[in-house]
C-alpha cells in the first residue's frame, strides 16, 4: 500500500493515519508492524508515556514536540489493530473521548457551576460515580463492584498505592492525622526488620511491600507525590554518582580501583557542592 501525499508538508492525522494503515498491510507492510499485537505493542506505549514526562521535566520543548508525536502515534497504532479486529476506529476513539470531556465539564458545557478547582474535582467524581452506576446497570450486574475496580493494575505500584489510598480516604477509611501515620510507618519498619531477622524471603518481601505502602500513605498526607518525590531522589542520586565518577577520572582512577571511603568522600563533595 503506497502513501502518496500531494504536499510535501502533509502532516494531517489522516495521514498519520494512512501510514499506520500501510504498516499494517499484509505483503506490503512492514513485517515487524505486522507481526505487533495488543499486548506486544503496549510496553512501547507506556514507554512513550513516560518519555513525554522525562522531556516535560526537563522542560525540553523539542523533545516534548518529538515524544508527544510517538505517544500519538501508539494510539494510532492501537487504533489500527482494533479497525482490523473490526471493534472499533480510531475516529470512534476521537467521538467517545468528546463526549466524555463535555459530559464531565458541565460548568463549562452546560448548566453547571464550579468556581475553584477543588469544586471540579467533587464534580468530576460525582460525574465519573455515576458514569460508573450506569455502566453496572447496563452490564446487568445486581451489585456494584469495589470502589477500587476501576484503579488500573498496570500502574506504577507507588503510584496504584495513592491511588487506592485516595479511594478508601474518601469513604472515611484514614488515618484522622499525621501522628498515627508515622506511627504505622514506625510499626511496620519493626515488623521488616524482624523479618529479615528470622523470616524468609517471601516474609521479608511481604513486610518490605507494607513498608512501601506506608510510606506512599505518608506522602499523601504531606501532600506529597510519591512518585514525583521518587523521580527527584533518582535525579539526585545520579548526579551525585555522575560526581563521584568524574572526580575519580580527574584523579586517573577507575570506580573499580577506588575504595567505599574514597567514593563516600566525593559523595560528600557532591552534597556540599549542592547544598542538599
Amino acid at each position: 500500500m503506497a502513501v502518496e501525499s500531494d504536499n510535501d508538508n502533509d502532516t494531517t492525522i489522516d495521514h498519520l493515519i494512512e501510514i499506520m494503515a500501510a504498516l499494517r498491510t499484509p505483503d506490503t507492510g512492514c513485517p515487524w508492524d505486522l507481526e505487533q499485537d495488543f499486548k506486544s505493542i503496549a510496553p512501547y506505549t507506556l514507554e512513550e508515556a513516560y518519555e513525554v514526562l522525562d522531556a516535560i521535566e526537563r522542560s525540553d520543548m523539542d523533545d516534548l514536540k518529538d515524544e508527544l508525536g510517538d505517544l500519538l502515534f501508539q494510539v494510532v497504532y492501537h487504533a489500527r489493530m482494533a479497525e482490523e479486529a473490526e471493534a472499533f476506529k480510531f475516529a470512534d476513539i476521537v467521538s467517545c473521548i468528546c463526549e466524555k470531556m463535555v459530559r464531565r465539564h458541565p460548568h463549562v458545557f452546560g448548566d453547571g457551576t464550579a468556581n475553584s478547582a477543588s469544586d471540579v474535582n467533587v464534580l468530576w467524581d460525582d460525574i465519573k460515580a455515576s458514569e460508573k452506576a450506569a455502566k453496572i446497570k447496563t452490564h446487568g450486574k445486581s451489585e456494584p463492584g469495589s470502589i477500587l475496580d476501576d484503579v488500573p493494575r498496570a500502574l506504577p505500584a507507588l503510584l496504584r498505592g495513592l491511588k487506592l489510598q485516595k479511594r478508601a480516604a474518601k469513604v472515611g477509611f484514614d488515618w484522622p492525622a499525621l501522628g498515627p501515620v508515622f506511627d504505622k510507618l514506625e510499626e511496620e519498619m519493626g515488623e521488616l526488620s524482624e523479618a529479615v531477622s528470622v523470616g524468609s524471603h517471601d516474609e521479608i518481601k511481604n513486610e518490605l511491600g507494607d513498608v512501601l505502602f506506608s510510606i506512599t500513605n505518608l506522602a499523601r498526607h504531606l501532600e506529597i507525590d510519591p512518585e514525583e518525590a521518587m523521580r527527584d531522589a533518582n535525579v539526585k542520586f545520579t548526579t551525585r554518582f555522575q560526581h563521584i565518577e568524574n572526580a575519580l577520572q580527574i584523579e586517573g582512577r577507575s570506580l573499580e580501583a577506588a575504595s567505599l571511603d574514597e567514593m563516600e568522600h566525593h559523595w560528600n563533595d557532591a552534597k556540599k557542592t549542592a547544598g542538599t
